[in-house]
């Protein structure tokens, strides 16, 4: 079973506004999904760009997201902790939250892969996309993802 995840902001393979890159606000995408199959306990989301030079950058990290939740707004504040309890994780610059694209050159996809999973992870905010699907292993339910491209104006 495959989880529809989706965004307001673009269409899947569309090109993703400036507003949520690095040469505009910075600032994550509304996302929405359904089809979380019955028993999902939480849901995780990595963010990721496999054509970056130096191989996969990872923008976003975000787990322990409630499983009645249905999508995720605009704009998700660089915090450890949100108040649903949703956990962020480190990025590829080291840093807590979202980090938009900002490719070197060139345009670059950037997925967004969401997990269904059987339970909570017993994870501390800050984990790093490896330590999460570590974590994950044994207990995705559903996966599903859609993907933006962008490219910087010179």
């Amino acid at each position: 079973m495959e989880i529809q995840i989706s965004s307001s902001a673009f269409e899947n393979g569309g090109i993703i506004p400036q507003k949520y890159t690095c040469d505009g606000e910075n600032i994550s995408p509304p996302l929405s999904w359904k089809n979380l199959p019955s028993g999902t306990k939480s849901i995780a989301i990595i963010n990721d760009d496999p054509d970056a030079p130096m191989g996969t950058w990872v923008h976003w990290v975000i787990y322990n997201i409630p499983a009645t939740s249905n999508g995720l707004p605009e704009n998700i504040k660089p915090v450890e902790k949100l108040p649903d309890g949703s956990l962020q994780g480190k990025n590829s610059w080291g840093k807590i939250g979202y980090g938009g694209p900002c490719p070197p050159s060139g345009v670059h996809r950037y997925f967004f892969k969401i997990y269904a999973l059987d339970k909570m992870l017993d994870l501390k905010p800050g984990a790093t996309k490896d330590e999460l699907i570590k974590a994950m292993k044994g207990h995705i339910l559903a996966e599903g993802q859609f993907y933006g491209k962008y490219s910087r104006k010179k």
